[in-house]
């Protein structure tokens, strides 16, 4: 039972280092709104953070949105991922498209060759257009 007030001491130390770094007065760490930053701020291992206190890691990052127009490091990264997939998907939905109406096209002109060479008629051996080939050289 000797657990929770070490847990408790840990909860107020991340309440009190979240008021420090949202007041813009860090005294351990960088100062920037991060669960690292929170966790160095705190004196308390950041997986300890991550695990055992997340709600306080949710309420640290819901406080900084709103009580800071900065973004927090961590979500502005991961838009600029996302923005980056976004522009990638649709370069290979263009892509995918293109090359659905390349098969399409050449799906076409395959047919209209297999066509074309079913009807015409057998080429003829006419005296005007047959050319003499060289004997070959022994």
């Amino acid at each position: 039972m000797t657990t929770q007030p070490r847990h408790d001491d840990e909860r107020t130390r991340i309440r009190e280092a979240m008021d420090r770094l949202l007041a813009g007065q860090p005294i351990a760490s960088d100062g920037s709104l991060t669960v690292k930053t929170l966790a160095a701020e705190a004196g308390v291992h950041r997986m300890a953070l991550m695990k055992r206190h997340a709600d306080l890691k949710n309420h640290f990052y819901e406080r900084v949105r709103n009580e800071t127009p900065q973004v927090p490091e961590s979500e502005r990264k991961l838009r600029e991922t996302v923005t980056q997939l976004k522009t990638t998907i649709k370069n290979q939905k263009a892509e995918i498209e293109e090359l659905r109406q390349q098969v399409t096209r050449l799906t076409l002109a395959s047919a209209v060759l297999t066509q074309r060479k079913e009807t015409l008629p057998p080429p003829t051996l006419d005296g005007d257009n047959v050319i003499a080939f060289r004997p070959p050289i022994t």
